[in-house]
């Protein structure tokens, strides 16, 4: 998939995963003596096939850290992401643009460091035989994680297709409680991303819109990968050291694509084919490649990207889903590009 000049920038947003609450303790890293790394690395990830994902799978950052522990905690949605964040009890997470913009909107003490994946037809709209256009979704029951970039694309549609909001009903239900209603014959349609996409459409669903589609039409979506700031302040060579792991995850999945199906496969809870297909309708980025101007950008030179969250953010303010956001100020302020090669 290729992405178009200004493309990835007029609305990149958020997705998710399930808060694993013991494990999200307000503990402090404290560095060791030796190698001025933290002693713990605590990773919020989410299902998804992306970089980190198959850093995982692979083992990166194992590797890479050697004299600290690497803690992996999933998450299924970006709201629980934020609530880890903003309790300490994660120290980089991954969360959708739009999830993202709403938490520097409530000031949540995170920058975004890098851009995991530009979403494509790894999320769409799955819909019962039923719906045969995008006007008979009037009166219909559409299920999507609420804050999720999902949601974003959703209301990003309807208002695109002049349908108002209360002519459906819109369901706030999480990926796995999503495929359970759609089973159950309780929603018509879903909004939803791989691996559980994929379970709807062999359930008899028919794709209408991708987020694809939505990208020509100028709403783009991502998957970012957020740090604390005082966790960035106090490690940066750390940070560096996991962009490092990422780059590497990219790279295995450019040159071993089969291989690196295989290899996430078991996360993803789907076959290696599917794996591949999951990681094909995605867009993966090196850090080199995200510090052009139009994503994350430089030191000093801050790229249109902090542009993207605020626009994403006013949606949400003009969705009436939070009160206010800040200015571009705000959002550039929250661009952490100086662990990008």
């Amino acid at each position: 998939m290729r992405l178009k000049r200004r493309d990835v920038l007029f609305g990149l947003v958020g997705f998710s995963g399930t808060l694993i609450i013991s494990s999200c303790t307000s503990q402090q890293n404290t560095s060791t003596s030796e190698t001025g790394m933290p002693t713990k690395i605590r990773i919020g990830y989410q299902v998804s096939a992306n970089a980190e994902l198959l850093a995982k799978a692979l083992g990166l950052a194992e590797k890479a850290f050697t004299n600290t522990q690497v803690e992996y905690i999933n998450f299924s949605s970006g709201r629980d992401v934020n609530t880890a964040m903003a309790s300490g009890g994660i120290d980089v997470g991954l969360i959708g643009s739009v999830g993202v913009a709403v938490g520097i909107a409530q000031s949540l003490p995170y920058q975004t460091y890098f851009i995991h994946s530009v979403i494509g037809e790894a999320e769409a709209l799955a819909v019962k035989d039923n719906i045969n256009n995008i006007t008979d979704i009037r009166g219909k029951k559409i299920a999507v994680p609420f804050g999720s970039t999902s949601h974003f694309t959703l209301l990003s549609l309807l208002k695109l297709e002049n349908i108002p909001e209360n002519e459906l009903t819109i369901l706030d239900l999480q990926p796995q409680d999503m495929v359970a209603a759609w089973q159950r014959g309780d929603i018509d349609g879903g909004y939803i991303w791989y691996p559980n996409l994929p379970k709807l459409v062999k359930d008899g669903g028919t794709i209408l819109v991708t987020s694809a589609d939505m990208a020509e039409r100028g709403v783009i979506t991502a998957d970012l990968g957020v740090v604390r700031q005082e966790f960035a302040d106090q490690y940066p060579d750390a940070m560096k050291k996991y962009v490092e792991v990422l780059d590497e995850a990219v790279n295995f999945y450019r040159e071993s694509p089969e291989e690196a199906g295989k290899k996430i496969a078991p996360e993803l809870g789907i076959s290696p084919e599917e794996s591949l297909q999951a990681m094909n309708k995605l867009i993966w980025l090196t850090s080199e490649e995200q510090a052009d101007s139009q994503y994350l950008g430089t030191p000093g030179n801050v790229g249109s990207f902090a542009r993207v969250l605020e626009e994403s953010a006013q949606f949400m303010v003009d969705q009436k889903t939070i009160p206010s956001a800040p200015d571009l100020q705000a959002y550039e302020s929250a661009i952490r590009n100086d662990f990008l090669s």
